[in-house]
């Protein structure tokens, strides 16, 4: 059974920063690409920033500058270290990992990101 837990969420104060951690169980987890989504309020989920099975690495114009995607192949966990956090980056934070030669795409439960000004 493929499971993504995400954990490291919680409300900070604008400027201030928060780090993510998604950690994975089921899955060749190096054979993956991982992402960071997040949805907000009446929006829809949006892309924040994915990094391959060969750890390149692209950001959400958004984030770019302040977020940074990592992952730990031998923990089979990704982070994502969120820096200079606005209150616009409020928003239920998702892993996802996605195989597009194997076809196959799991997603986490979320975890809540609030940023207060």
């Amino acid at each position: 059974q493929v499971q993504l837990v995400e954990s490291g969420g919680g409300s900070v104060q604008d400027g201030r920063s928060l780090r993510l951690s998604c950690s994975a169980s089921g899955i060749i987890f190096s054979l993956y690409a991982m992402g960071w989504y997040r949805q907000a309020p009446g929006k829809q989920r949006e892309l924040v920033a994915i990094i391959t099975s060969r750890s390149t690495t692209s950001y959400a114009d958004s984030v770019k500058g302040r977020f940074t995607i990592s992952r730990d192949n031998a923990k089979n966990t990704v982070y994502l270290q969120m820096n200079s956090l606005k209150p616009e980056d409020t928003a239920v934070y998702y892993c996802n990992s996605r195989n597009v030669i194997r076809g196959t795409e799991y997603w986490g439960q979320g975890t809540q990101v609030t940023v207060s000004s």
